[in-house]
């Protein structure tokens, strides 16, 4: 079944008496929770709206630091195959704050991107490294692929 969500439209097949949505990343059904919304949009947003090619995002992406094993929700290569972006997905009625960031930056020490965005679908906010201060600073706008 498909339906559309904004201006995107998804796929969505019960399976175990449970609503999944078609993820075109990893080619598969995924259990639809209100995180998984955020992030199917997200990426329908980069790959139609910023010509992000599918082949270049990477979704739950496992990583391990610090002894512990965790997953990024999206991860974005260049055309380089350099990893540039990561992206961290809350639902709707998550509160981006402090312990976000604190998240993303923690992901961030394995794969030392230049632009982090923090969505919780209702707000989003990219931010980019500062290579003289070495620090985050907010960006308005997501870039295309093309400027990665």
């Amino acid at each position: 079944m498909e339906n559309q969500i904004g201006k995107y439209h998804f796929k969505f097949k019960k399976i175990g008496g449970k609503e999944h949505i078609f993820d075109p990343v990893r080619k598969k059904y995924i259990l639809f929770t209100p995180e998984e919304k955020v992030r199917q949009y997200f990426i329908s947003y980069l790959t139609t709206q910023l010509d992000y090619p599918k082949g270049f995002i990477k979704v739950e992406s496992g990583l391990q630091h610090n002894q512990l094993n965790k997953r990024s929700d999206i991860l974005i290569y260049n055309k380089d195959f350099t990893p540039s972006m990561l992206v961290e997905c809350k639902s709707e009625k998550v509160k981006l704050d402090k312990s976000t960031l604190e998240q993303i930056s923690f992901y961030n020490q394995v794969y030392q991107v230049k632009i982090l965005v923090i969505t919780n679908g209702v707000k989003t906010y990219p931010m980019k490294l500062d290579t003289e201060n070495k620090k985050y600073q907010p960006i308005q706008y997501i870039p295309p692929f093309k400027l990665l």
